[in-house]
């Protein structure tokens, strides 16, 4: 049956233990466009069964920023700790079929085989009951009967054909010696019970796969199609970590990455089509596909991703890009713009999306105009506005006074004037303590139009204001 005629079922299966790590994010959108490209589900799963890790405020992490990034999911959240007991009665039927086994050795005694056998896996159950005597014991682990002779190869859509040899294999844990069941047995019964036709996932549970098709097999069940994604790397090509810069969503959220730019740069970390860098998600669900998912690791590039964000600010509409700004407004600044603050932001937005790589950019070149005077000069600001400077301020806050008609034009052209007259004709000595005196900074949009959008008024106050402060 073809990916074109047979209804297509993903998952993401996150494990709440903590934030979702950036790979995680990247294996939630593959899943979500190959599902939503051929018109199927994909559905959203917590692996939950380590009761030891688990943690609430991960789950709701997890939620939130799978909604974050604008992926949806169909039906409801399925706990897989929720249908434990119907993975222990799947353990129960394998038992009875003999294609499990019980295993009374202790956690220590099995310490000592696997040291004996230089480390590594157990025997097989024929081995092992044979050559050793477990302590007298009623506990026990229940253990998959696995193949020992010939090998087993895995399809894989990404990585091709790999190998395994069965006597590689060893008799895994089904159920713990309290009863609860495994990862590995939970993982294979809930994607056969929810229909899932292809699990898409990173290349570091490659091996799981050859432990889970024994289940499979075991059970007479078909399994799903593999693609198996390489792992992300850092810049430096180690495992992608915190030490560079950031590793779950929440931190690029926080970085004031929009999630339009975050799904672009993800699509195409590992994934190509031609040379095509900016994608929407149209276009994604259209072309996106497993075989072009490459063999290689990707490495993490920020610069890319600056880039990209930088594009989506610029194309974002402006109501819809101020209302994520209000979250770094109010921590980055301690404000809420109110109506006239937003009006001037608006008033300058193309200048300011022009400018902007990030979220914090923006709302840090356009803060000013929600603070009320006296402003708080940052260290450069308080560096520009000398007393030579200050005489300038007031030398263009009396030619400011009377200005009638107070355009970008008429602005500038009163600072070349004080500029000739007082500065040898230097622009940037008029224009750099102007924009300290109206912003606090010195960095922000074009300091005549800026002067514009706040009007003579409180240009003059604020340049006022500057004076005061600094004498």
């Amino acid at each position: 049956m073809t990916e074109e005629n047979q209804k297509i079922v993903t998952r993401f299966p996150p494990s709440p233990t903590g934030m979702m790590h950036i790979g995680t994010a990247r294996t939630a959108l593959f899943n979500w466009l190959f599902a939503r490209k051929h018109g199927g589900k994909m559905l959203f799963r917590i692996e939950d069964t380590d009761r030891a890790r688990h943690n609430e405020k991960a789950v709701t992490a997890l939620i939130n920023a799978t909604k974050w990034l604008g992926l949806d999911w169909d039906g409801e959240i399925v706990s897989q700790y929720e249908r434990r007991e119907h993975h222990v009665s799947i353990a129960q039927k394998l038992l009875e079929d003999g294609k499990a086994w019980k295993c009374y050795y202790s956690q220590e005694e099995l310490e000592a085989i696997r040291k004996e056998n230089g480390g590594f896996k157990l025997p097989r159950r024929e081995e092992l009951e044979s050559k050793y005597t477990p302590s007298q014991t009623e506990e026990y682990t229940v253990r998959i009967l696995g193949p020992v002779e010939g090998e087993t190869t895995v399809s894989d859509k990404v990585q091709g054909d790999v190998t395994m040899q069965n006597a590689e294999l060893d008799d895994f844990v089904l159920l713990r010696s309290d009863g609860t069941p495994t990862y590995m047995l939970s993982v294979v019964c809930d994607d056969h019970d929810m229909g899932v036709t292809h699990v898409i996932r990173g290349d570091d549970h490659l091996n799981n796969t050859f432990r889970q098709n024994v289940i499979y097999d075991a059970m007479c069940w078909q399994k799903p199609v593999y693609a198996h994604v390489p792992l992300i790397l850092g810049p430096d090509g180690t495992k992608m970590s915190k030490r560079h810069g950031a590793a779950s969503v929440e931190e690029y959220r926080e970085m004031g990455y929009l999630p339009e730019a975050m799904r672009n740069y993800l699509l195409r970390l590992g994934w190509s089509h031609g040379d095509d860098e900016i994608i929407s998600d149209a276009q994604a669900k259209e072309w996106f596909d497993l075989e072009h998912i490459g063999k290689s690791a990707a490495r993490f590039d920020f610069d890319k991703l600056e880039n990209l964000n930088a594009h989506y600010i610029r194309e974002s509409d402006t109501d819809a890009l101020l209302k994520e700004c209000e979250h770094f407004y109010q921590k980055n600044h301690n404000i809420t713009p109110n109506v006239q603050a937003i009006s001037q932001i608006k008033a300058c937005a193309d200048e300011l999306k022009s400018r902007a790589k990030t979220l914090i950019q923006l709302t840090d070149e356009s803060a000013f105009f929600a603070k009320d005077v006296p402003l708080n000069f940052d260290e450069k600001a308080s560096t520009v506005l000398s007393p030579d400077a200050l005489a300038i301020l007031g030398h263009l806050e009396k030619s400011f006074e009377d200005c009638d008609a107070f355009t970008s034009l008429d602005i500038q052209d009163i600072c070349k004037v004080i500029a000739k007259e007082y500065v040898g004709g230097k622009l940037g000595k008029v224009a750099m303590p102007l924009r300290a005196a109206l912003t606090g900074t010195t960095v922000s949009p074009s300091v005549f139009h800026v002067a514009e959008i706040l009007g003579k008024e409180e240009t003059c106050n604020r340049i006022r204001s500057a004076i005061t402060a600094m004498q």
